[in-house]
């Protein structure tokens, strides 16, 4: 997931510097989403590991 969200945010940077500002922006849009659901699957995943320890 974390490698999709890179990839995003590279198509943003190469959109930008070209000057596809509407692609950039969607790219960008989508690398942030990624980015967040994965650190909400990292959370989720810590707490359950946590607790299934006990």
């Amino acid at each position: 997931m974390l490698h999709y969200a890179l990839i995003f945010a590279v198509v943003a940077l190469i959109a930008a510097v070209l000057g596809f500002g509407g692609l950039a922006a969607t790219a960008a849009n989508i690398a942030q989403w990624l980015f967040v659901f994965f650190i909400v699957l990292a959370v989720v995943s810590l707490v359950v590991g946590l607790v299934r320890r006990r």
